[in-house]
C-alpha cells in the first residue's frame, strides 16, 4: 500500500473510532448498531438510576429495621446549674457526663416490620428488572421506528425526483400546446403532495433521532441507524401458551405480589404491637457536687450506672386496635390489585398473541398491495410514452402507489411492535435484543 493509501485508510479509520466529547453528549463517527443502541440506553437511562436508588432506600430501610435488635447507645451530657433540689433534665438526673444504651430483646411487632422491609427490598430488585425491560422496549421501538422512516425518506426523494420529471413533461406540453393548463396543475399537486409525504416522513426522523439521541446519551447530529443490525424477531405460534410464560416471568407480578406480602407483613406487626415487648437497657451517669446532690440524698457518689430491661403489656389501647383494622384493610386491598395485575398480564399477552396473527396478515395484504401499485405506475409510465395513457393517469397511479407504502410502513411497524411488546411480556425480550 502506498503511503498516501495508508494515510487515507488511517484517516477513515481514525474518522470511524473516535468519539467526540461535546457538552457532555457523546458524538459517533459512524452508524449506531441496534446491539449498542440497546447497551447504550440501559447505561444512559435514568430510570434505571431510580430504579437502583429505591433499591438502595429498601435495602437501607430493611436494615434500620433489623439495627433496632443491635445495641445502641447515645453519649451526652447533662450539664446544669441547680438551685435546690436537683429537678431533671430530659427525665435525667444533671451530669456531667450521661451514656445510654438500648435494645429490643422481645418484640414481635418489630420482627414482621423486618420481614416487611425484607420483602419490600426484594420488589425493589425486581423494579430494577421491570425498569431495563421498558428501557429496553422503547429502545428497541424507537431504533426500528426511525430506521423504517429513514428508508421510506430516502424512497420518498426518489419519488419526488420522479414527480418533478412529470411535471417538467407537463410543463413542456403545454408550451407545445398539447395539453392544458389544468393537467400541469395535476402534475404540480402531484409533486407537492410527494414533498408534503418526504417532509412529513423527515419530521419524524428528526424527532425519533432526538429520542434515541437522549435515550443512549449520544449526539443527535450524524446518528443513523444500521438496519441489518435488527435481529429478526422470532416467530410467535399462536399454539404456544404464553399467557403461563408471561405470569411466571412478569417482573410486575412478583412486584405486586410481594408488595402484597410486605401490606400483610406490616398488618401483622400492627396487631402485634398489643403484645407484651422486652427491652434492654442501660444507663451511666457521672455526676457533680455543685448539683446538690449531697444536700437532698443520704448518700452521694459520682458514678452511676443502671442495668436491666423494660417490660410493658400493651392494653386499653383502642387507637392501636383500629390501626391495626386499618393495616388488614390496605393488606386485603394490595391482595386483590396484586391479582388484578396477574389478570391484566394474562388477558394483555393474549391479546398481543392474536393480534400478532392479524397484523402479519395485514402486513402481508399491504404489501401486495404496495407491490401492484408500483406495478401499475411503471405500466402507466410505459403508456405514457407510447402515447395512450396521459399524465392525469401516471399522477393517479403515484398518489396510489404513495398511499400504499405509507400503509405497508405503518403496517409493519405495528406488527414489529406488537411482537416487541410480546416478548417483553414473556420475559425473552432481553434475550433477542441482547442476544
Amino acid at each position: 500500500m502506498n503511503p498516501r493509501a495508508r494515510t487515507r485508510s488511517f484517516s477513515r479509520l481514525l474518522l470511524l473510532t473516535t468519539v467526540l466529547v461535546a457538552g457532555g453528549t457523546l458524538a459517533w463517527a459512524e452508524p449506531l448498531p441496534f446491539r449498542r443502541a440497546i447497551e447504550l440506553a440501559v447505561q444512559h437511562s435514568g430510570g434505571m438510576a431510580i430504579a437502583a436508588a429505591e433499591q438502595m432506600k429498601a435495602q437501607q430501610s430493611y436494615q434500620e429495621a433489623r439495627s433496632l435488635f443491635y445495641p445502641s447507645m447515645t453519649a451526652g451530657s447533662g450539664l446544669a446549674a441547680t438551685w435546690g433540689f436537683p429537678l431533671s433534665i430530659e427525665n435525667s438526673a444533671p451530669s456531667i457526663i450521661r451514656l445510654n444504651s438500648q435494645q429490643y430483646l422481645i418484640n414481635e411487632a418489630q420482627r414482621e416490620s423486618i420481614r416487611a422491609a425484607k420483602t419490600e427490598w426484594t420488589a425493589s430488585n425486581s423494579l430494577v428488572e421491570e425498569r431495563r425491560h421498558a428501557v429496553i422496549l422503547e429502545t428497541a421501538l424507537v431504533y426500528s421506528e426511525l430506521d423504517k422512516l429513514a428508508n421510506s425518506a430516502s424512497v420518498l426523494e426518489q419519488q419526488q425526483e420522479a414527480a418533478l420529471r412529470v411535471q417538467q413533461i407537463a410543463e413542456e406540453r403545454v408550451r407545445a400546446g398539447v395539453d392544458s393548463e389544468v393537467e400541469l396543475t395535476r402534475a404540480r399537486l402531484g409533486a407537492a403532495r410527494v414533498k408534503m409525504r418526504l417532509a412529513e416522513a423527515q419530521e419524524s426522523v428528526d424527532v425519533l433521532r432526538l429520542r434515541l439521541a437522549q435515550l443512549t446519551g449520544l449526539a443527535a447530529a450524524g446518528l443513523e441507524t444500521v438496519t441489518e443490525s435488527i435481529p429478526a424477531l422470532p416467530e410467535v405460534k399462536q399454539e404456544d401458551d404464553l399467557q403461563a410464560r408471561a405470569l411466571a416471568s412478569s417482573p410486575s407480578i412478583r412486584i405486586a405480589d410481594q408488595k402484597a406480602v410486605a401490606s400483610e407483613f406490616r398488618a401483622k406487626a400492627e396487631h402485634k404491637r398489643l403484645y407484651p415487648s422486652v427491652d434492654f437497657v442501660a444507663s451511666y451517669a457521672l455526676f457533680a457536687r455543685y448539683n446538690n446532690f449531697d444536700d437532698y440524698f443520704r448518700t452521694f457518689q459520682r458514678h452511676n450506672g443502671t442495668v436491666g430491661v423494660a417490660i410493658k403489656f400493651p392494653f386499653l389501647n383502642f387507637a392501636q386496635r383500629g390501626h391495626a383494622e386499618a393495616a388488614d384493610a390496605e393488606a386485603l386491598k394490595a391482595r386483590k390489585e396484586a391479582e388484578g395485575v396477574k389478570e391484566q398480564v394474562s388477558s394483555e399477552t393474549l391479546r398481543l398473541q392474536r393480534s400478532v396473527q392479524r397484523l402479519a396478515a395485514a402486513r402481508d395484504v399491504a404489501k401486495l398491495e404496495y407491490q401492484l401499485a408500483r406495478s401499475d405506475v411503471d405500466a402507466v409510465r410505459a403508456k405514457v410514452e407510447a402515447g395512450t395513457a396521459s399524465l392525469r393517469d401516471e399522477q393517479a397511479a403515484r398518489v396510489t402507489e404513495n398511499e400504499r407504502y405509507a400503509a405497508f410502513l405503518a403496517a409493519s411497524f405495528e406488527l414489529d411492535r406488537a411482537q416487541m411488546q410480546l416478548l417483553r411480556a414473556t420475559g425473552d425480550l432481553e434475550k433477542w435484543a441482547l442476544p
